[in-house]
């Protein structure tokens, strides 16, 4: 069974270094993890890649629309961790959410899955609008569950409110459930009270918090993630926690040998 899980958040909440290091220990577990960028600035990957960047499908399509394989749009990463970046237009000429929709449409038609089979397929989704193409790997088919990263700070709890009110509006027509929020934390005022009663209104639970520390820019600065360059440190174990929380809450399966 394939498990498709989509991650949501303000933009420079933490999504890509919370999901990058999370593919890393899934993958280090036995699962074959699959991870796609759906954000045009098309950094979700790097640190898996020691900031080597991947070519985006986008960018594919735009230059060689006939010849195009999935070679050339899907590299290895850290811990053999399955990369794509979707990308986007060009800035200022086309919607970043249609490009979005085209990426993992042309994925899909490529035969991604059939191809690397993974276990485990983690969508890092631009989260400030949902709306078009950003709303697309909440579909049932991509999707299963949506975890939704927020800090305590307004904004973040603001745009956290807004992807949850759109799952919660879209739940009858056949997209993924909120499985639960991920506190990354900024250690600002009443955080974990504030991110708790968001989770109250929309009726789920912070289902794992990262800390705050200086290791992970300390770590990125290095090109690396977290758990690649600090795998035994206190908040090594954070990430830990939320993989195991994660298998928990979304019903994932031991990984086949």
């Amino acid at each position: 069974m394939m498990y498709k899980i989509a991650f949501y958040g303000k933009g420079g909440i933490g999504k890509s270094t919370i999901v990058s290091n999370l593919a890393a220990i899934l993958a280090k577990r036995g699962y074959k993890v699959l991870q796609i960028g759906c954000d045009p600035k098309a950094d979700s990957t790097m640190l898996l890649r020691h900031n080597e960047p991947i070519k985006t499908v986008m960018a594919y399509i735009r230059e060689h629309p006939a010849k195009m394989s999935l070679d050339d749009v899907i590299k290895i990463g850290h811990a053999g961790v399955v990369l794509a970046e979707a990308g986007g237009p060009l800035p200022g000429l086309g919607c970043a959410g249609r490009g979005v929709i085209t990426a993992l449409e042309t994925l899909d038609e490529m035969g991604v899955y059939e191809t690397y089979q993974p276990d485990i397929v983690l969508y890092d989704v631009l989260g400030d609008v949902v709306c078009g193409g950003f709303a697309m790997p909440m579909r049932r088919g991509y999707a299963d569950d949506v975890y939704i990263i927020t800090s305590g700070e307004n904004m973040s709890i603001h745009a956290a409110a807004n992807i949850a009110m759109a799952l919660d509006t879209l739940k009858n027509r056949g997209y993924a459930r909120l499985a639960g929020m991920i506190l990354n934390e900024r250690q600002v005022e009443r955080e974990k009270e504030k991110v708790s009663e968001l989770c109250d209104d929309f009726h789920t639970e912070i289902v794992a918090s990262i800390p705050h520390d200086d290791l992970i820019p300390a770590s990125e600065d290095e090109g690396m993630i977290l758990m690649e360059r600090y795998p035994d440190s206190h908040v090594a174990q954070a990430f830990e926690t939320l993989a195991d929380s994660i298998i928990e809450t979304s019903h994932i399966e031991a990984p086949k040998c």
